[in-house]
C-alpha cells in the first residue's frame, strides 16, 4: 500500500477515492499545478489535505471565511492532524504561539484569509517554514466572470511569484470554462493540470414551485421534515427576520442569518445550527461559503437567485454527505425586477452588466423550463447528459404531457406583432390576460384584438408557454437588460397556418416530498445520534466533526463490537477510533444487549 493509501485509511478512515479525487491528488504529489473544479461534497478538502501529509512540512490553504476555517481545523484534529488558522477573531498573543508553532514545524495545514495571505509578514513566515503546497479554495472568486467575484482574490498571484517552485492548487465548486480559464490566468498558475469533475449531484431533488401563497405550503413541508436540518434563503435581511420569527411561532426551531445582525449573533446562531441546536437557518446569501454541515436534508429558496453559479453553489450546501436531500425554489417571475434592481445597483461596468443580465435570464429559463432541471443545470456548466428524464426533479417526476398547442402560439405571436415587437414576455402576458394596469391603457392595447383573449390560461401559463416557444425557435428573445420578444419566419409559418406548434401542459402546484427507503437499525441510529451530540457538545464542534451520519448508520446496520469492526465502517479513522470509539461502542453493546441482538448480526 502507498503512502497515499496508507494516509487516506489511517487518518480519514476511507479505503477508496471518490471521482477525480486520487487523480488530482496524483497531480498534486507530482508538484504540478492544479486547478480542479468539483461538486460541493466532491471532497476538494481532501485533495489537500492528503497531499499535506504525504509531504510533510506546511501546507497553507486560502480560504475566504472565518466560520469555515474553523471547522475545518476542528475535523483535521478528530482524525489526528496538527493544523490551525491565523484569523482576525485571534488575540495578539494566540497568534504568536500560532506562529512560533508553524517555524518549530508542528502544523501541517494552516487556513488563512486571502487578504492575510499576501501580506509581507505572512509571506516571510511561510518562507522561514518552508512551505510544501499552497491550496486556494473557492477558487471562482477571482473572476470577474465569476458570480462572486471578490477584489482581494486578484493579489494572490503573488504567492506564485514569491513560490514559484511551490505548487498551487485551486479549487472550487462552480466554474464555467471561461471562468476556468480566467483562474489560471489570475493565479499565474504554470500548465496546470486541469481537472472538472460532474456537476450532477444526484442525490439531490430539484424543485420549483409557484410562490404564490407559499408559507402554508413551507410549513407542511417543514412539518413533514422536524428531524432534518435545512437552510431557507431568502432576498432580504429583513426577510430572514421575519420568516424566522414565523417559523418559531409555528413550533419550529429557525434563527435568522445576515450580514446585519450584531458579529456575536450571527457567530451564536450559525454555531447553533451547526451543533444541531438549531434545525433551521433563515439566511441570506451572507450565509454562504461558510457552511461545512454535511446532513442538512434540504436548501429551500423563498425568492429567485441572480443567477446559475449562485443557485447550484447555494443548493450544494444540501446533501454533503451524500444522502437524499430536497432543493426548493418558490418561483415568481416578479422576482426578476429585484434582480434587476441589485445588477443596476452593483454593476458600474457594461460589460459586467450585460454579463449579469445574460446569467439572470438563464436563472429565468430554468425556472419555466418545461424539461429535465438536472439536464439543464448541467448543460449550462457544460457537461453532457444524456438522458432526458434524471427522476430527481419536479419535471421528471411528473409525466409532461404534450398538447397541440398551436392556437396559444397563435395567440402570442398575434399579440407580439399588434404591439409592434417592443416588448417583453411579462408584457405580453399581460396583454393577453387582460391586465388592469396603466402602461397598457397608456400604450392603447387596452383596445388591441389580442387583448384579454387569453383567458383560458393564468398570467404564469402564459410565461411558461412564451419561454417554451422561444426555446423551441417559433418565436425571438433579444435578451439583455429589457428582453424584447420579435417575430421569426417561424412565427409567420405558425400565423399562416403551416405549422402545427406541441407545447407542454401545465403542470399542478405543490411540493412533493420523495422518501428514499434505508436499510438500518432506526432505534440504534438515534441512540448514536443523541450519543455524537452529548461528545461534540463536550468537545464544542459540530457533530459531524465527530462522525457523519452516514457513519452513524453504518453502525446502525452492521453492529461493530470491537475496534477492529468498527474501523472497518466508512469514516472512522484511527485517531477516532481512538478519541470516541469506546463510547460509541459500549452505546451498541446495550443496546445489541436490550433487543437480544448476537454478535455479526446486521440489520434488515
Amino acid at each position: 500500500m502507498g503512502a497515499k493509501h496508507t494516509a487516506l485509511e489511517k487518518y480519514f478512515g476511507y479505503t477508496s477515492f471518490l471521482p477525480h479525487q486520487e487523480e488530482v491528488v496524483d497531480a498534486v504529489l507530482a508538484r504540478r499545478d492544479v486547478l480542479a473544479v468539483m461538486a460541493t461534497g466532491g471532497g476538494k478538502s481532501l485533495c489537500y489535505q492528503l497531499p499535506a501529509l504525504v509531504f510533510g512540512g506546511l501546507t497553507v490553504v486560502v480560504s475566504p471565511l472565518i466560520a469555515l476555517m474553523k471547522d475545518q481545523v476542528d475535523g483535521l484534529r478528530a482524525n489526528g492532524i496538527p493544523a490551525a488558522t491565523i484569523n482576525s477573531s485571534l488575540g495578539y498573543g494566540e497568534r504568536q504561539i500560532i506562529e512560533r508553532v508553524i517555524l518549530e514545524g508542528r502544523i501541517r495545514v494552516l487556513y488563512v484569509s486571502p487578504e492575510r495571505a499576501v501580506q509581507p509578514f505572512f509571506l516571510s513566515l511561510i518562507a522561514k517554514a518552508g512551505v510544501r503546497l499552497i491550496a486556494i479554495d473557492e477558487a471562482h472568486c477571482i473572476s470577474m466572470w465569476g458570480h462572486n467575484f471578490r477584489p482581494e482574490y486578484r493579489r494572490l498571484r503573488v504567492l506564485k511569484e514569491r513560490f514559484p517552485t511551490v505548487p498551487i492548487i485551486a479549487l472550487t465548486a462552480t466554474a464555467i470554462p471561461a471562468v476556468q480559464d480566467d483562474i489560471a490566468v489570475q493565479l499565474a498558475l504554470k500548465n496546470p493540470a486541469r481537472f472538472v469533475g460532474s456537476f450532477n449531484r444526484k442525490n439531490l431533488t430539484y424543485r420549483v414551485v409557484p410562490k404564490a401563497r407559499y408559507f402554508p405550503r413551507l410549513v407542511k413541508y417543514l412539518s413533514e421534515h422536524r428531524d432534518d436540518a435545512g437552510i431557507i434563503y431568502c432576498f432580504s435581511q429583513k426577510a430572514t427576520e421575519d420568516l424566522a420569527e414565523k417559523l418559531q411561532g409555528k413550533g419550529f426551531l429557525a434563527l435568522p442569518y445576515h450580514a446585519g445582525l450584531p458579529d456575536t449573533v450571527r457567530a451564536e446562531n450559525q454555531e447553533a445550527f451547526s451543533h444541531g441546536d438549531a434545525a433551521i437557518i433563515c439566511a441570506t446569501v451572507a450565509f454562504g461559503m461558510g457552511i461545512d454541515k454535511p446532513d442538512v436534508r434540504f436548501v429551500i429558496h423563498t425568492d429567485l437567485p441572480k443567477d446559475i453559479e449562485s443557485y447550484y453553489q447555494e443548493t450544494g450546501r444540501a446533501g454533503r454527505d451524500g444522502e437524499a436531500a430536497d432543493c426548493i425554489l418558490f418561483y415568481s417571475r416578479g422576482d426578476y425586477n429585484t434582480i434587476r434592481y441589485i445588477i443596476e445597483k452593483e454593476c458600474t461596468d457594461a460589460v459586467q452588466k450585460n454579463v449579469a443580465y445574460r446569467k439572470a435570464g438563464a436563472m429565468l429559463d430554468y425556472c419555466e423550463t418545461a424539461g429535465c432541471r438536472r439536464k439543464f443545470l448541467l448543460t449550462y456548466f457544460g457537461e453532457a447528459y444524456p438522458e432526458e428524464r434524471c427522476g430527481g426533479c419536479d419535471r421528471c417526476e411528473t409525466p409532461v404531457k404534450v398538447f397541440d398547442g398551436t392556437e396559444a402560439a397563435s395567440a402570442v405571436i398575434a399579440c407580439i406583432g399588434e404591439v409592434g415587437e417592443r416588448f417583453g414576455a411579462s408584457y405580453v402576458a399581460d396583454v393577453l390576460t387582460g391586465a388592469k394596469v396603466a402602461r397598457i391603457r397608456e400604450n392603447g392595447h387596452d383596445a388591441l384584438p389580442a387583448y384579454n383573449t387569453g383567458v383560458g390560461y393564468t398570467r404564469d401559463q402564459w410565461l411558461l408557454f412564451i419561454q417554451e416557444l422561444v426555446r423551441k425557435g417559433f418565436i425571438t428573445s433579444t435578451g439583455g437588460r429589457y428582453p424584447v420578444l420579435t417575430l421569426n419566419n417561424r412565427s409567420r409559418e405558425v400565423l399562416a397556418g403551416d405549422l402545427l406548434v406541441p407545447l407542454t401542459e401545465p403542470g399542478p402546484e405543490g411540493v412533493v416530498a420523495v422518501e428514499a427507503g434505508e436499510d438500518y437499525d432506526e432505534a440504534l441510529f438515534l441512540r448514536l445520534r443523541r450519543l455524537r451530540k452529548i461528545v461534540a457538545d463536550l468537545e464544542r464542534v459540530p457533530p459531524f466533526v465527530v462522525f457523519h451520519d452516514r457513519s452513524l448508520k453504518e453502525m446502525a446496520k452492521c453492529y461493530p463490537r470491537t475496534g477492529v469492526a468498527l474501523l472497518e465502517i466508512y469514516g472512522v479513522s484511527e485517531g477516532k477510533l481512538q478519541r470516541y470509539g469506546r463510547r460509541f461502542l459500549d452505546a451498541i453493546d446495550k443496546h445489541c444487549v436490550e433487543e437480544g441482538i448476537g454478535p455479526g448480526r446486521r440489520s434488515g
